[in-house]
């Protein structure tokens, strides 16, 4: 059993324009490669959806008791269950929820600020374990595996773009 809680409820959600404010990550690893040329390839963690097929990075809404970092690093260990160091912001994401509509935002207009994580910690129980898995993936199979084009909006111009800029000539699949 979790000691952690997940929070539920729109009450204490934030909206913008219309839109409402979401927070996430794309949590990362290295992972030893002796086919590579650095000798590491990177990897992604990505969840299973709980309302569908496909994977997804954690994201959630951000709430008004905390900043949008707090609310990215909170999605991690809810939905993913890992826990690292919260690095730079990859970009603002728009995108249409189809089960998210309600009297802030009508039309389910969201906007995800995401962020990378790299990964420190998995922890071996977390808040949703009972409805998502996690699996880390190669680039190259999380760009095939997300379930919203915006995610991998994310992940190919947000956190590659990202990553061979701060983080060196890391091998990208």
């Amino acid at each position: 059993m979790c000691d952690l809680v997940a929070r539920t409820g729109r009450l204490q959600q934030r909206y913008k324009d219309g839109s409402r404010l979401i927070a996430g990550c794309i949590p990362f690893r290295y992972i030893k490669d002796g086919n590579s040329e650095s000798g590491k390839v990177v990897q992604v963690l990505m969840i299973s959806s709980s309302s569908g097929p496909g994977l997804l990075f954690p994201k959630g809404g951000w709430e008004n008791d905390e900043t949008v970092k707090e609310a990215a690093v909170r999605e991690a260990v809810e939905e993913a269950g890992v826990r690292g160091i919260l690095m730079d912001f990859l970009g603002d994401y728009e995108f249409k929820s189809k089960t998210h509509q309600d009297e802030f935002s009508p039309e389910g207009l969201c906007k995800a600020a995401m962020y990378a994580l790299y990964v420190k910690e998995e922890l071996e129980t977390w808040p949703e374990q009972e409805t998502r898995t996690r699996t880390w993936l190669t680039i190259g199979e999380a760009v095939e595996s997300c379930r919203h084009a915006w995610m991998k909006d994310a992940l190919v111009e947000g956190f590659c773009k990202w990553h061979k800029e701060k983080m060196g000539k890391g091998d990208e699949d």
